[in-house]
């Protein structure tokens, strides 16, 4: 019957302990390998007894003083322990001894960032690839695409990545990092072309295809990624990641029941989360289907109660169903959260200006104005609430301030003269109508539909003649 292997390995290490205190006491007879010594300092090493460890390798090097294995182990000690510097004149030691070894690179490399020397740790491991091939130059390149993140050098992250993938076309971590950045970099281009390459190669790779998908996607490019997803879930039927993509990539199409369909076996195949809940909110929101929509923002609001977007996005579903004062409830929510959005506010005063709460309707559109006051928005819906409230002396002067805040926007020309025919003031009405039309004529389509009656006024109808004639509308 065979010992167990845990065993063996605990009462190696115990007798290893044994020779190594024989030795350092001075007593006869105890003699250790370099791999013993190899093996002590590992040891101590996963203890976190760094003192220690550094003790035996001092006693392994004393003993095998030509040994670059025991001056890389110290080396490596040293740098934990931040004696950089004398890490570095080790290594030096252990490069005249073997100056193959890769970890004489990573090690020296480490040092170096941590001295703050990027250019050495950059010229260290350049040179390095150019003495090592295969899975040794491999590791070297993510170290220098580690380097390059760590001192924000992006572009040459991906190219790195890319050498790596050039080199061992499916190596799991280069595919997951590259995809990463070639949405950062925006190389989507040199991306499709890469993966292009390897799916020729490797066409059973989904890493390949997802990634493929992901660079057309970079490039707007919907439907072919799209085909390049559904490559990657025919050879790996799970990968929710693929599913979540092509969903949105339904979306931007606006192919709103096929993107619910892919994002919901997102939900099948991970965790419920609440940006895959509002999404399948926001498509059935597109397609009129208010209550599914709303069905899917409150799941996504229970995942993330202090989302205040949710709330909001509720109260629209609501306002689009013409149920105020539900929406109002919503909104109060909303704004308990994030009190001076101007989306929220601008839609929290719609909704009061239906139930005709003019008053406090002006003031979160007051809100709006202060956060955006060059936008047209926050003025026109003031303006048209004031027309329905009939506030037209206020009206009137806020037409003009409407009108001087956003460089003179001819549509408030429009509105002051809206004010002036609600007012009854018809010739000041028709002056304010006339330069307005000098302006903007296509414009009189937000007058008639502020007051329609005046189509019934023989001189507004001679003026818009007059413009139709000339083609300006």
């Amino acid at each position: 019957m065979k010992q167990n292997p845990f065993h063996q390995d605990k009462e190696e290490i115990k007798e290893l302990l044994r020779l190594y205190e024989n030795l350092k006491n001075g007593r006869s007879h105890s003699f250790l390998e370099e791999e013993a010594f190899e093996k002590l300092i590992d040891y101590f090493d996963e203890k976190e007894d760094i003192n220690q460890a550094i003790q035996v390798a001092d006693m392994g090097i004393e003993i095998y003083p030509y040994s670059s294995l025991l001056l890389v182990k110290k080396a490596d000690l040293l740098l934990a322990t931040r004696q950089y510097n004398a890490a570095l004149e080790l290594l030096e030691q252990a490069e005249l001894l073997d100056s193959n070894d890769i970890n004489l690179f990573i090690l020296k490399t480490d040092a170096f960032l941590a001295l703050d020397q990027q250019e050495k740790a950059v010229e260290i491991l350049q040179r390095g690839l150019e003495l090592f091939t295969g899975e040794e130059r491999v590791d070297l390149l993510f170290e220098l695409a580690d380097v390059y993140d760590d001192y924000e050098e992006f572009e040459k992250v991906f190219d790195c990545l890319k050498l790596i993938l050039e080199d061992d076309p499916i190596n799991e971590e280069a595919l997951y990092k590259i995809c990463f950045w070639t949405d950062f970099t925006g190389r989507n281009e040199e991306s499709i072309k890469l993966h292009l390459n390897i799916i020729n190669d490797h066409p059973y790779s989904e890493l390949a295809w997802f990634n493929l998908g992901a660079a057309y996607q970079g490039l707007k490019l919907y439907e072919k990624a799209i085909d390049a997803y559904m490559y990657c879930i025919a050879i790996d039927e799970k990968f929710d990641y693929a599913y979540r993509n092509i969903g949105d990539a339904y979306i931007r199409l606006r192919k709103y029941k096929d993107a619910i369909e892919m994002l919901e076996k997102v939900l099948e195949l991970s965790r419920p989360e609440e940006v895959i809940h509002e999404a399948i909110g926001y498509c059935y929101d597109r397609m009129g289907q208010f209550a599914q929509a709303r069905f899917h923002y409150r799941k996504a609001s229970h995942m993330n109660p202090e989302d205040s977007k949710l709330y909001y996005k509720i109260a629209c579903t609501y306002i689009n169903e013409a149920q105020y004062e539900t929406a109002v409830k919503q909104m109060q929510q909303a704004l308990k959260i994030n009190r001076l959005n101007p989306d929220y506010n601008l839609a929290m005063g719609m909704a009061l200006v239906e139930l005709g709460q003019y008053k406090d309707a002006i003031e979160h559109f007051a809100n709006v104005i202060k956060a955006r006051p060059k936008s047209i928005k926050g003025w026109s819906a003031t303006l048209e609430c004031m027309l329905k409230a009939e506030m037209f002396d206020h009206a009137e002067e806020f037409a003009c301030a409407a009108y001087d805040a956003t460089n003179g926007k001819p549509l408030f020309l429009f509105y002051r003269a809206a004010v002036f025919f609600a007012m009854g003031k018809t010739k000041q009405a028709i002056n304010q109508l006339e330069l307005a039309m000098s302006k903007s004529p296509k414009l009189i389509k937000k007058l008639i539909e502020l007051v329609p009656r005046i189509l019934q006024h023989p001189q507004v109808v001679d003026i818009i003649a007059r413009y139709k004639r000339s083609k300006s509308i």
